[in-house]
C-alpha cells in the first residue's frame, strides 16, 4: 500500500518566547529568536484497504481504531492526529475519508518544552502533503498547523513552534495581527554554530508539564493590563532582537547575557514559569560554571537550556548529575519538515 513518511525538527527558544501568544501579538507585535535541533518527531501514513482510521503514538504507547467517518471525535485520545486528519479531509479531499494508518514517533518526551505538540502536527501534515500531493509550502504548513491547534482543538499556545518545525534552522520571527508572520532565516557563521553547540547543555527536569495553564494565565495578564507582565513581554521582544544581532556578529558573550536577561524577564510573565526544582538546577549549574540558563518553552518543567564554556562543561554536567538531573548535548539543524515515499 502507498506510504509516506515525514519528520520535523524540535526547537530551542533562544529569546522572545511568549510574545508570539495572543493577545500580546495583536496588541503589540511579537518577536522570537529560535533554532531547531537534532531531535525529531516522525510521522508515517499508509493507505489502508478497510474502512477504518488507525492511529498510533509509539512513544506514548497509545493506539486507537475508528471508523473512517467525518469528523473523527475528539476525546482526549490522540486528538492532535485526529484533528490533522479531519482538517485535511475537509479542506483538501472534498470530505472523502480515506482509510489510513497514522503512526508517530517522538525523540523527546511530551511536555519537554521543545515544541513537541506543534512539531507533531507539522510532521503529520507534511506526511499528508506527501501522500496526497497537497499544495502546502512552509508558510502554508505552519499556518495550517497553527489553525488546527488553536482553532480546531482550542489549545492555548503561541505561533513560533509551528514555523520553527516547518522552516528549520536559525530564524528570527516577527508576529503581527491577523496571523501575519514573517520568518527571517539567519545565516550564522559555521564556527559560531560550532561554538554554540560546544557550550549548550540540555537538562531534563524530570517534569513533563502541560503548557496550556501557564499560557492561559499569561494571556489573561495581558487582557487585564498587568503592567508587570506586559513590561516583561516588551523586554522579551527586545531580547529577541538583541539575540539575533549577537548571533549574526558571533558574540557568544552577548548571547549568554541576552539568554540570562530573557529568563529574568520571562519569570515575570506568569506564575508557574519557574519552581523550586528549576531554580535548584539553575543554581547547581551556575555554581559549576554555567554562564546562563533558561527553561525551554512556556516553563514549569521540561528542559532547561544552559550555556557553559567548553572548559566548564564537564563540571556542569557532573554537578547536575549529582542532583539527579539527566543532561544531553545538541546539534543545531538547518532543515525543516521533510517527507519521502516508500
Amino acid at each position: 500500500m502507498p506510504r509516506a513518511r515525514a519528520r520535523a525538527p524540535l526547537r530551542l527558544g533562544l529569546a522572545g518566547g511568549g510574545t508570539d501568544v495572543s493577545p500580546y501579538t495583536e496588541l503589540h507585535g511579537g518577536a522570537v529568536m529560535n533554532a531547531t535541533i537534532d531531535r525529531y518527531i516522525y510521522a508515517s501514513i499508509t493507505l489502508a484497504d478497510d474502512n477504518a482510521v488507525e492511529i498510533e503514538s509509539h512513544d506514548l504507547d497509545r493506539r486507537q481504531r475508528l471508523p473512517a467517518r467525518a469528523p473523527l471525535p475528539f476525546d482526549g485520545m490522540l486528538d492532535l492526529h485526529k484533528a490533522v486528519y479531519n482538517r485535511v479531509t475537509r479542506d483538501f479531499l472534498g470530505g472523502e475519508m480515506p482509510p489510513l494508518r497514522i503512526s508517530t514517533f517522538s525523540e523527546a518526551p511530551a511536555g519537554s518544552g521543545l515544541g513537541s505538540s506543534s512539531t507533531l502536527v507539522v510532521a503529520v501534515l507534511q506526511a499528508m502533503t506527501e501522500l496526497f500531493d497537497l499544495p502546502l509550502g512552509e508558510y502554508d504548513l505552519a499556518h495550517l498547523a497553527y489553525q488546527i491547534e488553536r482553532e480546531d482543538l482550542a489549545l492555548a499556545g503561541g505561533r513560533q513552534d509551528q514555523y520553527a518545525a516547518a522552516f528549520g534552522g536559525f530564524n528570527f520571527m516577527e508576529f503581527f495581527g491577523s496571523d501575519n508572520v514573517i520568518v527571517n532565516p539567519l545565516r550564522i557563521k559555521r564556527e559560531v554554530i560550532a561554538e554554540l553547540e560546544a557550550q549548550t547543555i540540555l537538562c531534563f527536569t524530570g517534569i513533563s508539564r502541560q503548557s496550556a495553564t501557564i499560557i492561559a494565565e499569561q494571556s489573561r495578564n495581558v487582557e487585564q493590563g498587568s503592567r508587570r507582565s506586559i513590561e516583561a513581554m516588551h523586554a522579551l521582544k527586545e531580547s529577541a532582537v538583541a539575540m539575533k544581532r549577537a548571533l549574526l556578529k558571533g558574540d557568544l558573550d552577548e548571547v549568554s547575557r541576552t539568554l540570562d536577561a530573557g529568563w529574568s524577564s520571562k519569570r515575570d510573565m506568569a506564575s508557574g514559569i519557574t519552581n523550586p526544582q528549576i531554580e535548584d538546577a539553575l543554581r547547581a549549574a551556575r555554581a559549576a560554571g554555567a554562564t546562563a540558563g533558561k527553561v525551554s518553552g512556556a516553563g514549569g518543567g521540561g528542559f532547561v537550556m544552559f550555556l557553559a564554556p567548553l572548559e566548564r562543561r564537564r563540571a556542569v554536567i557532573t554537578a547536575l548529575a549529582e542532583r539527579g538531573y539527566k543532561t544531553e548535548t545538541v546539534r543545531f539543524t538547518a532543515e525543516g519538515a521533510t517527507a519521502w515515499r516508500l
